[in-house]
């Protein structure tokens, strides 16, 4: 088994090097909880390279605008179409911000203006490997009333083939798994565990 890489989309628009520390944290989950083998270093692929092709999993991110060239959205189609998967976090938890609003413009004008639906609180991905028998976590920037002043009790998804490809948060988990893996013990709930379901998913539904 080749090992899992966290590979990151850079897109032209907006910023998409978020949450720098994130990678290394979730990869750290990797190991402590399951069996996969993972590459410790990230990987950055720009959206219009061929290179996106070789990686089963990529995570994009951002707080700005999200407009593809058109190489760019033929490139992101072609991955999802194809069995890839793209987790997408909103680091501005906030469903009337620019990103989610031009990431939601920028899908439907790919896949169609329905293809990004909410997924149910009891998907196959909330039970892959940890259980989260009430659906996606809530993070802390939810519970305090930053963003959009909403707890997200659902994630929205485009699903080809019946399974997910695009993976979409307004939840802003990059922000909250965004600390040195070494504090992780200081947490009286590791909040990392819920990556792993999506690297899980990500990984065994291909």
């Amino acid at each position: 088994m080749r090992p899992f890489i966290f590979t990151r989309i850079q897109y032209t628009s907006g910023d998409w090097d978020t949450d720098q520390r994130m990678p290394t944290n979730l990869l750290h989950s990797l190991v402590e909880y399951t069996t996969i083998p993972v590459d410790q270093k990230e990987k950055v692929v720009q959206l219009s390279s061929n290179e996106l092709f070789k990686s089963p999993f990529c995570y994009l991110s951002g707080h700005k605008l999200v407009e593809f060239s058109s190489q760019e959205r033929d490139h992101f189609q072609r991955y999802v179409q194809n069995g890839g998967f793209v987790f997408v976090d909103d680091c501005n938890h906030d469903i009337d911000g620019l990103f989610a609003k031009s990431f939601e413009q920028e899908m439907a004008r790919t896949f169609g203006p329905k293809a990004l639906q909410r997924i149910p609180n009891n998907h196959p991905l909330y039970t892959c490997f940890f259980k989260f028998e009430d659906g996606p976590p809530t993070t802390s920037f939810e519970l305090n009333g930053w963003g959009d002043d909403l707890v997200h009790d659902y994630l929205k998804a485009i699903v080809v083939n019946g399974r997910i490809g695009v993976l979409y948060s307004n939840k802003d988990y990059g922000c909250e798994w965004d600390y040195d893996f070494r504090n992780k013990r200081f947490l009286a709930e590791d909040n990392t565990k819920f990556g792993v379901n999506i690297v899980t998913y990500a990984l065994t539904t291909v």
